[in-house]
């Protein structure tokens, strides 16, 4: 497999990265946004992006959803399911059937 050649960037808030995608998104500025706790710090990136471009900040407000709808969310893969589920079950609540 051929080697992805990597290009320097500087996002809007001066960050200096390297990045062989075309996706836009600073790791550095991410990282600074990544919450310290609740169960949106156990997801990766794309996923936590996923919920929160979909107005979901709140266990509550993620079970107002089914799996299968989350699921459709870019960035959000099955991998986040297992870590979305054992946060509801903590607080007694679940996803939509």
């Amino acid at each position: 497999m051929a080697k992805s050649e990597k290009t320097l960037r500087v996002c809007d808030n001066g960050h200096e990265y390297e990045k062989s995608s075309d996706c836009p998104t600073c790791p550095i500025c991410e990282q600074e946004r990544k919450p310290e706790s609740g169960f949106l710090s156990t997801l990766s990136a794309p996923a936590r992006r996923a919920l929160e471009s979909n107005g979901i900040t709140s266990l509550e407000q993620l079970s107002n959803y089914s799996e299968k709808e989350i699921l459709t969310f870019h960035g959000m893969g099955p991998a986040s399911l297992p870590k979305l589920r054992a946060a509801l079950e903590v607080e007694g609540l679940s996803f939509q059937k």
